[in-house]
């Protein structure tokens, strides 16, 4: 049976792409740059900060000048934590039935802690979650099995009766990796030129509410 789930972060959990794609334009204007499109950062966001440097300047990534970048970007997006992130509309209502039902939930994430802790804090679910596993939380970030085999060790779960739920491969890679079950979060962010089918997760979802139907159906059986 389902006991566990862990969520990644932004475009599974939360909707972050309006304040990350705050952030990178703000730092094209600073460089005299337009601002791009919100419909062609929003893609993107999951891929990490790397990624937003990469689509928002023409610069090489093992740069001085691309490190300066990320490190600025960072910071403005420090800035506007959480003026436009949110919970995906269903979301709370998904967190508390996993609640009433006695599920343990958690969120693994390769956002660092320093952006990761303040932003679930002022989402206030800090002391809902039964864990929280950030980029520097462990050694290696996902797509590597070590964030979610430590996410079952300090919420006391197991990897067998646990689900991961993510919106990039990565996210599905390192659940598998771990010997949980997966989920395909399809309204996150995935670029069209993606396909998800190819990932091999146990289960695609087009809404947050689709989980509780997953679950109960997998418990059920």
């Amino acid at each position: 049976m389902i006991k566990s789930v862990f969520f990644d972060l932004d475009g599974t959990l939360a909707d972050s792409a309006p304040d990350l794609a705050a952030a990178l334009n703000q730092l094209r204007r600073e460089h005299d740059k337009a601002d791009l499109p919100y419909k062609q950062i929003r893609p993107v966001v999951s891929q990490g900060g790397d990624a937003m440097i990469l689509l928002g300047f023409d610069v090489d990534p093992e740069s001085d000048v691309f490190a300066s970048l990320r490190q600025r970007f960072l910071q403005i997006y420090e800035q506007l934590l959480h003026n436009g992130t949110s919970l995906f509309p269903e979301m709370e209502s998904v967190l508390d039935q996993l609640e009433r039902e006695g599920l343990t939930w958690g969120v693994v994430t390769n956002k660092p802690s320093w952006l990761t802790n303040p932003l679930m804090q002022k989402l206030r679910l800090e002391t809902r979650a039964g864990c929280i596993v950030s980029g520097d939380s462990t050694e290696y970030k996902k797509p590597h099995p070590a964030p979610m085999l430590y996410a079952c060790e300090i919420s006391n779960s197991r990897p067998e009766t646990s689900v991961y739920v993510g919106d990039a491969r990565r996210d599905i890679d390192a659940g598998r990796a771990a010997g949980m079950y997966t989920i395909v979060a399809d309204y996150g962010y995935i670029s069209d030129d993606e396909n998800s089918t190819d990932w091999r997760a146990d289960a695609h979802i087009s809404h947050p509410l689709e989980l509780m139907d997953w679950i109960r159906q997998q418990n059920r059986a």
